[in-house]
This record gives C-alpha cells, sequence and structure tokens, in this order.
C-alpha cells in the first residue's frame, strides 16, 4: 500500500495565491511514492479531518482508480503568532502606498507610486528612506527645499502626514484582512488555541 504525506503549513497564510478565488479555501500538498494526481482541500484550518479523492495511475497509463484518503490533523499549536504587515493585512500595498499618493497628490507635488514601483522601493526600509532614496533617483519636486537639512524637515512633514491618512483609513476600516485570516483566527480561539500579533509597526496601527 503507497503511503502518503499530507503538509499544511500556516505560511500559505502570506501568499494570495494559495487560495481558491471563491471559497478562500488552501491547497494541501501530498507526496507519495506512487505517481499520482492529487488536489486536497479543506473547509477548515485546525484540528479536522480532511477527506480527498486521489486519482492513483496504475500499470496501464490509460487507466485511473479513485483512492479515498481521510488524514486527521489533531495536533494543536499552543499559540498562532501572526505578523501584522502582509500576514494579517496587506499593508503596504493597500494602505501605505495610498497613504503615500494621497499625500504627494495634497502636497502637489506630481508623484504616483504604482504597485510595481512600490514594490522596488520596498527593498529600501524605512517611509522617510524610500521618499529621501527616490528623490535622489529621480529628482526632488520643484516645491522642495534645496538646502539637505530642509530637506529632511520636508520629508519628515510628509512623512507624518502620510501616517495620519493611513491612521484614517484603519479607523474607516478601509483595509480588509487577508482571505483566511479572520476563520483561522476564529478556528484557534474556539479551540483554546492562544493568538497573538507580533509587528514593529506603530502600536496603534496595530
Amino acid at each position: 500500500m503507497a503511503s502518503t504525506t499530507f503538509s499544511l503549513s500556516l505560511s500559505t497564510l502570506a501568499s494570495s495565491t494559495a487560495y481558491n478565488s471563491g471559497n478562500h479555501i488552501p491547497t494541501i500538498s501530498c507526496k507519495s511514492n506512487e505517481k499520482s494526481s492529487l488536489c486536497l482541500s479543506s473547509s477548515s484550518f485546525l484540528g479536522s479531518k480532511l477527506n480527498v479523492s486521489r486519482r492513483t495511475s496504475s500499470a496501464n497509463p490509460m487507466s485511473m482508480r479513485n483512492v479515498r484518503v481521510t488524514c486527521s490533523a489533531s495536533v494543536l499549536p499552543s499559540a498562532l503568532l501572526f505578523d501584522c504587515d502582509g500576514v494579517l493585512v496587506d499593508t503596504e500595498k493597500d494602505g501605505h502606498r495610498i497613504s503615500f499618493n494621497d499625500t504627494f497628490k495634497e502636497k502637489e507635488l506630481g508623484v504616483t507610486w504604482d504597485v510595481d514601483l512600490y514594490g522596488e522601493l520596498l527593498k529600501i526600509g524605512g517611509g522617510k528612506e524610500r521618499m529621501t532614496a527616490y528623490f535622489n533617483k529621480t529628482g526632488w519636486p520643484e516645491k522642495a527645499p534645496s538646502d539637505e537639512e530642509e530637506r529632511k524637515q520636508f520629508i519628515a512633514s510628509l512623512h507624518k502626514r502620510k501616517t495620519e491618512l493611513f491612521m484614517v483609513l484603519i479607523e474607516k476600516k478601509l483595509l480588509p484582512l487577508r482571505p483566511g485570516v479572520a476563520k483561522l483566527i476564529d478556528q484557534a480561539l474556539e479551540k483554546g488555541v492562544k493568538v497573538a500579533v507580533c509587528s514593529t509597526s506603530n502600536e496603534k496601527a496595530v
């Protein structure tokens, strides 16, 4: 009889491509010592039984047989520790980027960061450092001062306004949870699993 190993990783939460677009169901991988074709899905994340149908090839490659596989995931973690940005909410793309652009528009700087550009800028740590590096590379706006020390104050003022606009997005609940997050947290709490958030972000925003 073929041995089959299932693996389910919480890291799937970090990638929206791991979810079925309609039902937000994670895909779980399967490794077997026979050639097989498997698609395993579950509507529950923690402590549940997973029932799947597997099509396994026999000696005749044109013949397929159905095999019912049941996997019981009974061991629960003592706690789930979530990062915030990019895990619970895609705050960079849907929050900080939008707030930067709103700030630039408000200050009439003629600057817009699209998703691809912002993805590159995220390689630079820190919002103030990100703006400084961008302006150093592309040229400073006409409304920006020419003195280096004044430019630091200019960047600081832009970043402060960006943070204020970002907080407005949060307070208005305009940043949705990533698919599957609420369900996983609800199931964890129902089963007595502790849940916590770890982040270096602004505590109020978290």
